[in-house]
Formats: structure tokens, C-alpha cells, sequence
């Protein structure tokens, strides 16, 4: 049996796409379709289930998923006890928040280029939002983000939080009452993240829930309204303080609380790739190792054991599948 065309089905039945396999696995979709036609064939039973205009895999389907783990998780056993290097350069896809790229992300990278000369990176910087749904969808390989991103075959890890500050003029005083606090302009980050929201519930909690708060999706743009005193803005304390570097900002220390911004690693396991599979689990390493200090270890272990996914639909090395979901 051809373990390309068990890895082709495998990432079909995790991503409940037959296109977004095909963007993951660099094929085209008809090369993923003959794939599972051909593993079809040789099984002589339908793992599709295609008189659904919803993806959905069959009986068949269902029960060869835990075949398709074992098989996988054999050539990766093989593969690594023999220590079989990949002849070719691989890409390794980071998604980001920008608060990620302000502190330790770059140094995480630059980690990973000493250790794995191969190595190509794709990096995305976006929103927590749409950083999961790509991760969801099979775009990246690994995303740290404010949110987890809830899909069965996802791994996540909780990372070291970042301590929220407001920032403002240099002009301005330190210590601010709340009641001089309030005289100014708030601004954070986008609508609906979590420093947005979080900033909107302090302001409910101090009595001041009619306040406006200015959603400024770029940290550059927070930073030059600060400096020109346009407003007071909410930043990690680590950016702020490299912020301060550059701009006539300072931190501005305040009598309303502000909760610190969570973290997240949330990744796909790719058994059959142990080299890139490697490499991931490192970048999480790393991340987990650069804490409050934003730079990353001098050394990190090059294999980690990763936290397996629970349950009784749960595959060997990460590798799980639900039988329905959204249309390819």
C-alpha cells in the first residue's frame, strides 16, 4: 500500500476537503482525488461517502482512519530510528499575532535557521481570528495566536501570557487616578480581540462603560497616536518597552487593571514528515522557553514529546478525523 496515498486520505478526512488537502500536500486536487480513488481500489470499499453534498467519510472510512494512524505512525517510528534525514529543503508555515512579532518571534526564528540550514519559512502575521481559521483550513502549519484553534487533529499549547500596560505621551504624568486617565482617548487593538474586549470590561467594571474605545489594528500606528498624544493605548509591556526605544512614548502606570493577553501554539502533527514534524515541535519549545524575557533560549531539545489528542476517537500521533463536517 502506498503510504503517499494513506497520508493523501488522512489529511482529506482531517481537513473535510479534497481542496484544502491539496493546498496542504502542494498537489492538485485531481492528484488527491486519484489518491483516494486508487487506496479505494485496493481496499474495494468506498472511504467517501460522496452522495453527500456535505463532507462525510464512510463506515469504511471511519474504521480505516485507525489504520491510516498505525501505518503512519510505523513509517515515522521507521523513519526516525534509522534517522533518516529529507534530502530536500522543506517550508515550515508560522502564522503570528503582531504582539508575537513585537517580542520573541523573530528570535524564534532565527533559532530554527542555525538549527535546520534546510529550512524555508512562510510567515503570516494576522489576527487571532483569522490565524485559526488558516490553521483550520490546512494553510499553516503552526500558529501562536490569543486564541487555541479548536479542530480534532490540532495540538495546543498554552504559552507564557503578556502583562498588558497603557502607553502614552512622554508628556503625560505617572502615576494617572483613574479619574485623569479617563479625560484622555483610549485606543487598542482590533474590534473583537481579546485586548479590545478586555479593555472594554475594565472600563464596565470602573463605571466607565460608555467610554469609546479607537480599535487601531496596526501596534506602529498605536504607538505614533500615542506619541502625538492623540490617546492613551494598550499594549504587552514588552512591546512598550521596545516601542519606547523609537517613539516619545512611555509606560503609563494606572489604577485600572488590565488582563494580561494569552497565548497560544497551536499546530498540526505531520508524522510523515519527521524532519518538519521536528522542527515544529521545537518552535513550540522555544516559545515556551522565551517566557517574560522575549528572546529565545540559547538551546532547546531538537525532539519533544507533544501533548496527545484525549478522547476515544484520539490517533496515534496527533492523527484524528471526524466522520462529518463543512462541504469541500
Amino acid at each position: 500500500m502506498n503510504l503517499k496515498f494513506v497520508e493523501a486520505f488522512v489529511w482529506v478526512a482531517r481537513l473535510r476537503s479534497i481542496t484544502r488537502a491539496a493546498e496542504k500536500l502542494c498537489l492538485t486536487q485531481s492528484a488527491v482525488s486519484n489518491r483516494i480513488a486508487a487506496l479505494e481500489d485496493e481496499l474495494g470499499a468506498e472511504l467517501i461517502n460522496r452522495r453527500n453534498s456535505r463532507f462525510r467519510l464512510s463506515d469504511a472510512g471511519v474504521r480505516f482512519m485507525d489504520y491510516a494512524g498505525k501505518l503512519l505512525m510505523i513509517q515515522h517510528e521507521m523513519l526516525s530510528e534509522f534517522d533518516t534525514p529529507e534530502r530536500q529543503a522543506f517550508t515550515l508555515r508560522i502564522g503570528a499575532i503582531e504582539s508575537v512579532l513585537h517580542t520573541w518571534l523573530i528570535p524564534v526564528v532565527d533559532h530554527l535557521k542555525r538549527s535546520s540550514p534546510r529550512i524555508h519559512f512562510e510567515l503570516t502575521i494576522e489576527t487571532s481570528l483569522n490565524l485559526v481559521e488558516q490553521i483550520r483550513r490546512g494553510a499553516l502549519d503552526i500558529v501562536f495566536s490569543a486564541l487555541p484553534a479548536q479542530e480534532r487533529g490540532i495540538l495546543n499549547e498554552a504559552l507564557a501570557p503578556l502583562e498588558m500596560v497603557f502607553i502614552g505621551a512622554t508628556t503625560l504624568a505617572s502615576p494617572l487616578g483613574l479619574d485623569e486617565l479617563l479625560r484622555h482617548d483610549f485606543m487598542t487593538f482590533q474590534s473583537g480581540s481579546h485586548p479590545h474586549a478586555s479593555l472594554l470590561d475594565a472600563l464596565h467594571a470602573a463605571g466607565a462603560g460608555d467610554k469609546h474605545v479607537h480599535a487601531i489594528s496596526s501596534i506602529s500606528a498605536l504607538a505614533l497616536l500615542a506619541e502625538n498624544g492623540f490617546g492613551v493605548a494598550t499594549v504587552p509591556r514588552q512591546v512598550a518597552q521596545r516601542l519606547m526605544r523609537d517613539h516619545r512614548v512611555r509606560i503609563l502606570e494606572t489604577s485600572l487593571p488590565l488582563a494580561p493577553l494569552p497565548l497560544h501554539a497551536s499546530y498540526w502533527g505531520t508524522p510523515t514528515r519527521p524532519v518538519l514534524d521536528r522542527t515544529i515541535r521545537e518552535a513550540v519549545a522555544l516559545a515556551r522557553g522565551c517566557g517574560t524575557e522575549g528572546t529565545a533560549p540559547s538551546g532547546a531539545p531538537s525532539t519533544l514529546s507533544a501533548p496527545a489528542p484525549s478522547g476515544p476517537d484520539a490517533l496515534p500521533a496527533g492523527l484524528s478525523a471526524s466522520p462529518g463536517g463543512s462541504s469541500g
